[in-house]
């Protein structure tokens, strides 16, 4: 059974390497030797309190997200946490993108999502998070971190997401499962926007590899006539203030 240490030591090298840090950039950064976090994240050190919330601060994590240790559930239990059985690799993968058009801004933004296969929580999700990027017409770029969780289901894969620095601001992220294997499928991504503090609802397109074919992806993104008729018709889609 993997004791505190170990747990703590493993959501410290996850979050790393989420912020794509090497060992020694954290040691750096905290004052401590390459040596010396190696051993916190194989969990050899007990980490002190001061340590733990340097370490918090360098990854951009809250203090709670590296200590929520719970002992493992006993084997018989385990059958109500699996994941669904099935050859879907979006069940598999550990890493997505996926891709959106803000009309807002006028931009196609992207994001990687990581998915930590080894945290499992009390309800059977497994710990996810998510960075948004997108650049301006500048070229200046943005990231934006999001934490939460993703459940798997036969038909449907939701990831439930928090803005790292705007607790209020929450996103949901549906995935259709596709039934046939395919490296991408179409979700959507809604919650209340930060930055207007409006309702929002994105089409999304998610891939199992990063592409570069944006004028393509925003073709695929954009809401076309025909969607938005049949969607209002269903009573599913309110447009208004349309040009």
């Amino acid at each position: 059974m993997e004791n505190i240490n170990q747990y703590i030591g493993r959501r410290v090298r996850n979050y790393r390497k989420m912020k794509r840090m090497t060992l020694q950039q954290l040691a750096d950064a905290i004052h401590k030797s390459r040596a010396t976090v190696s051993k916190y994240e194989n969990g050899e050190i007990t980490l002190d309190v001061q340590t733990l919330y340097e370490i918090s601060t360098v990854l951009e994590v809250d203090m709670g997200q590296l200590t929520s240790y719970r002992p493992e559930p006993e084997q018989e239990d385990l059958g109500q946490m699996v994941e669904p059985d099935g050859e879907s690799p979006f069940f598999k993968a550990d890493r997505l993108w996926f891709y959106f058009y803000d009309g807002r801004y006028d931009r196609l933004k992207e994001a990687v999502i990581d998915v930590h296969k080894g945290i499992r929580n009390e309800d059977g999700s497994r710990d996810a998070a998510m960075a948004i990027r997108s650049t301006t017409a500048t070229g200046r770029s943005s990231e934006v971190y999001y934490n939460g969780n993703v459940l798997y289901s036969d038909m449907l894969i939701r990831f439930s997401f928090v803005n790292q620095y705007n607790k209020l601001e929450q996103d949901l992220l549906y995935l259709f499962n596709p039934l046939e294997l395919r490296d991408f499928t179409e979700g959507l991504l809604c919650g209340i926007s930060s930055a207007d503090l409006m309702p929002c609802a994105f089409k999304c397109l998610v891939t199992l590899a990063p592409t570069d074919r944006y004028d393509e992806l925003r073709q695929r993104l954009l809401l076309t006539p025909k969607e938005l008729r049949r969607w209002q018709k269903m009573n599913m889609l309110i447009v208004d203030n349309l040009g």
